[in-house]
């Protein structure tokens, strides 16, 4: 049997889009509408309440109508004291998702972890429980993407059946799965494997027994999103 082809690191990163991207300098000329900032809110509750906060915050993002984030220094020394974050936003590391600005909120409303595909290692899930355990937030958000070059290098390692240099190879095993569970599919191959992947992220996380314990006493929601690159808009995806 003949060897796999092996990815240098610079082939994946190419193909995850990371190496070299061109921005049109022109397309980021209008500037962003402000109004005044979110007058004080009462602390979240429940997923539900969670859910409901963050989307409105996407879609003051995606209307290009984002508040002046509340990062002043009162603000600063107010959560110095403490965090009290209301939702987790396990996300991918692209830099053109940041989950702070998609869901326009301030200093200490979002516990934030972001791996390249949203891939889980022990460091990953450790901190989830962490933020579950210890800062009792209710809602737990996997949030993929459109185009993900992560996802897609997986795709591309899995039909050229390569592996990927170094520890870069933890990616595609993580993603992999995903990968596989679509490749029979129709339709778009990237974008049925950015959804399995982000459904196969959740399914994993409602294992862990620290989450499911909570789940299961109605103190954790966990969600699946995508965000959309060109309209800024997060979907929630069915899990």
């Amino acid at each position: 049997m003949s060897n796999p082809h092996v990815f240098t690191r610079r082939t994946f990163l190419r193909m995850a889009g990371l190496a070299t991207l061109s921005i049109p300098l022109g397309a980021c000329t209008v500037p962003a509408t402000s109004q005044p900032a979110l007058p004080p809110e009462t602390p979240v509750s429940n997923g539900e309440e969670a859910i409901k906060r963050l989307m409105e915050g996407n879609q003051r993002y995606a209307a290009n109508a984002s508040i002046a984030i509340n990062e002043s220094t009162n603000r600063r020394n107010e959560v110095a004291k403490g965090q009290q974050p209301f939702a987790t936003i396990f996300s991918c590391v692209d830099s053109r998702v940041p989950p702070e600005l998609i869901f326009d909120r301030g200093l200490g409303d979002l516990f934030v972890i972001r791996t390249a595909g949203h891939v889980i290692d022990s460091a990953v899930l450790g901190s989830l429980e962490f933020g579950v355990a210890e800062l009792h937030i209710p809602l737990l958000m996997v949030m993929g993407h459109e185009k993900c070059g992560a996802v897609k290098a997986t795709v591309e390692a899995f039909k050229a059946n390569a592996t990927a240099e170094a520890d870069i190879q933890a990616l595609v095993d993580g993603i992999r799965p995903a990968v596989e569970q679509v490749k029979d599919q129709t339709g778009d191959m990237l974008d049925n494997a950015i959804k399995a992947n982000i459904g196969l992220t959740v399914s994993k996380l409602k294992g862990s027994p620290i989450l499911k314990e909570a789940i299961e006493q109605g103190k954790l929601t966990i969600v699946g999103a995508q965000y959309d690159l060109d309209t800024g808009a997060v979907t929630l995806i069915p899990a």
